[in-house]
């Protein structure tokens, strides 16, 4: 049987850019799996900070190698040009597997230019990755669809920088509406980028500078006493949920450098959860994946408050971590599904989804907890 040719898309033109590379070599790893190594044939493309895309044996040493540098790149204006030239490889694709997360990754830019080029992809579509990367965007979609969640007000740039009497009236609203503390959030950046958690006016006035220095829409959100539970998606159109995991930590919030510094945080699978509210998670979950119309994966990330019972959404990623030792592998782990297998069904779900009559394509089901 003549194996399936992956063209593994990482790097990329975001703040994420050296974390795609880590979800990279994980898949590199369970591709080279004794099952997954009979099936397909990986053609990594490595795609640098400028936007240039590296032939397969570049990339290849950008995957073995252990500290990653920058490539060097002429900065003349042929580095402009260079960006809409492919390797000669990107012809023999039959599938692909973006792992570029962030801005020019998940966001649909890149899944609008696989789409383009007529080859299955695996994950979300244009549509679904827009709407999973803008928080003000998914918020709005969510409550259409009725789904609970925390309280939160869209502003822009130009409130923030526009003369003192706007932006005196928009902090007062903002105290008036949320109250303390709140979430200031870029809309359109991902693993917790520039996100401040403020307690009075100073900090509110300072957080909305910074995040407007990262995009021109921001979205601040009530703070709420939560345990932070997550729920992992797989599948088209009829998709599974997994067991629900937490994540706890001793910083103030989730931050960037909580994320991904080693032993800063703890994922717990199973999460501790009456079973009725563990249900509930999973059927929400299936909800927003749905209503975004997402494919292959997802993370769907909730605030439960125990005090109360209440079960609130907080944002769908459509393209989370995927290192072995992310939280969206560890819960398909933990529902029997080994790390090589969700790649290989990934990959299945791919092509399914590109063969309308064959939409639900899989190996194996993945259990649902």
């Amino acid at each position: 049987m003549q194996k399936l040719k992956v063209g593994l898309l990482f790097g990329g033109c975001s703040g994420e850019h050296d974390v795609s590379i880590i979800s990279a070599r994980a898949i590199t790893q369970a591709l080279s799996s004794d099952a997954n190594q009979s099936r397909y044939e990986l053609l990594p493309f490595y795609i640098q900070k400028n936007g240039v895309w590296c032939e397969t044996a570049i990339a290849q040493k950008v995957l073995e190698s252990v500290t990653v540098r920058q490539l060097e790149t002429s900065s003349d204006s042929s580095e402009a040009y260079q960006r809409w030239q492919f390797p000669p490889a990107v012809s023999d694709v039959d599938v692909w597997f973006p792992v570029l997360h962030g801005p020019n990754g998940e966001d649909g830019t890149v899944q609008g230019l696989l789409t383009l080029m007529q080859v299955p992809f695996v994950g979300s579509g244009v549509l679904s990755a827009a709407v999973g990367m803008d928080k003000i965007a998914m918020k709005q979609i969510f409550a259409q669809a009725g789904l609970p969640q925390v309280q939160y007000m869209a502003v822009t740039r130009s409130q923030i920088w526009s003369d003192p009497c706007v932006y005196t009236q928009l902090c007062d609203q903002i105290e008036a509406t949320l109250g303390y503390p709140c979430f200031i959030k870029p809309a359109n950046l991902g693993s917790s980028v520039g996100i401040s958690k403020v307690r009075d006016r100073s900090q509110l006035e300072a957080a909305l500078d910074s995040a407007a220095t990262y995009d021109r829409r921001i979205i601040v959100e009530a703070g709420v006493f939560a345990r932070e539970v997550e729920c992992a998606v797989l599948g088209n159109d009829q998709p599974k949920a997994s067991t629900v995991g937490e994540i706890t930590y001793q910083s103030d919030f989730y931050d960037y450098e909580t994320k991904y510094t080693v032993g800063k945080a703890e994922l717990i699978i199973p999460a501790a959860l009456p079973a009725a509210i563990a249900q509930q998670i999973q059927d929400m979950a299936i909800h927003a994946f749905t209503t975004i119309d997402g494919a292959g994966l997802a993370r769907v990330d909730f605030f439960y408050v125990e005090s109360t019972q209440e079960i609130l959404i907080n944002e769908v990623n459509t393209l989370p971590g995927f290192t072995a030792t992310s939280m969206y592998p560890q819960l398909w782990a933990a529902a029997g599904v080994s790390f090589s297998e969700l790649v290989h069904q990934l990959i299945q779900f791919a092509i399914g989804r590109h063969s309308p009559s064959n939409s639900e394509v899989s190996t194996s089901k993945p259990k649902q907890s």
